[in-house]
């Protein structure tokens, strides 16, 4: 390098280029490069529900494929069920209250199993599934509204006589094992009577008022708020789409849903009464046994 082209070099550095000066700064907010990118809070909650019910969808789709495929697998009997059940609910609440348990389902599910049979419908013994209650598989519920609702009645029906007999056992015996027993299964025939589909009470109203369906979700959905558990966010899951399908149906009409809803005002009153009734039963049940437990 010459000496000209050293000191040429020195002196840039010393004299370094000017910069452009800087733009000047604008006054008040300025716009966030963020914000065009952002997705609105509303639609992400939106987008997160869809995503949630739509795995709730397909889990129960299988468990609903399990149910049916349960009567067909000869090895996975009632008994074989009812054991496996046992074995799952006695790690969270100890054998015998995991076989009392068992045995107030069994009772309950044996009340639809007796009515079906009683309406000529072939249906399956009581299958077990672990922390999901118990089933039965059947080809319909009836032919129509009424027999929907006398099946669903049935197993609250045979539940509520089931509860009251291990609550009086509890009480003569000064057993908290059984009155506790007989307070789970007074609480269990309860929920199974808010009405709306899959639930018992969903079926009685088939028979009543139909359009309770829709209070019947709404209730759901505070029973889910208030006790936050799978099953039920899975029983809502199933509700709200039955419910739709079945609205739908009777929305668009015609000769077969007039013929499958049509029930005299005499036996919608017996349903009705039954129904009220067995309400009124278990509330007085629960608080039977709860005044019982604190009292002893």
């Amino acid at each position: 390098m010459s000496w000209m082209a050293r000191q040429a070099d020195w002196m840039g550095g010393l004299h370094p280029a000017p910069t452009a000066p800087p733009l000047p700064v604008e006054d008040g907010p300025q716009p966030d490069p963020i914000a065009p990118g952002r997705t609105p809070l509303r639609k992400r909650i939106g987008s997160a529900l869809a995503v949630l019910v739509a795995l709730a969808a397909k889990f129960w789709a299988k468990v609903k494929l399990v149910v049916l495929l349960l009567p067909k697998i000869k090895v996975f009997s009632t008994s074989a069920s009812a054991l496996v059940s046992i074995a799952a609910y006695s790690i969270v609440f100890g054998w015998p209250f995991a076989v009392g348990f068992v045995v107030l389902l069994f009772v309950h599910e044996m009340g639809h199993v007796i009515q079906l049979r009683r309406e000529g419908i072939k249906a399956s013994a009581p299958m077990f599934i672990p922390f999901l209650g118990a089933v039965i598989s059947a080809k319909s519920m009836g032919d129509n509204a009424l027999t929907e609702a006398k099946v669903g009645l049935a197993g609250p029906i045979l539940g509520t006589a089931g509860a009251a007999l291990v609550a009086l056992l509890g009480a003569v015996l000064h057993s908290d094992l059984l009155l506790a027993l007989g307070y789970i299964g007074f609480f269990l025939n309860l929920f199974n009577l808010i009405p709306v589909t899959p639930l018992d009470g969903g079926r009685a109203m088939a028979a009543m008022t139909p359009w309770m369906w829709i209070v019947g979700l709404v209730m759901l959905i505070g029973v889910a708020i208030v006790l936050p558990n799978p099953v039920i966010f899975i029983i809502l899951v199933l509700g709200f789409f039955d419910v739709r399908r079945r609205l739908k149906e009777r929305k668009a009409g015609g000769a077969e849903q007039s013929a499958y809803y049509k029930v005299s005002p005499r036996n919608r009153l017996i349903i009705g009464s039954v129904y009220l009734g067995l309400m009124l039963a278990l509330v007085i049940g629960m608080h039977a046994v709860y005044v019982q437990r604190t009292l002893g």
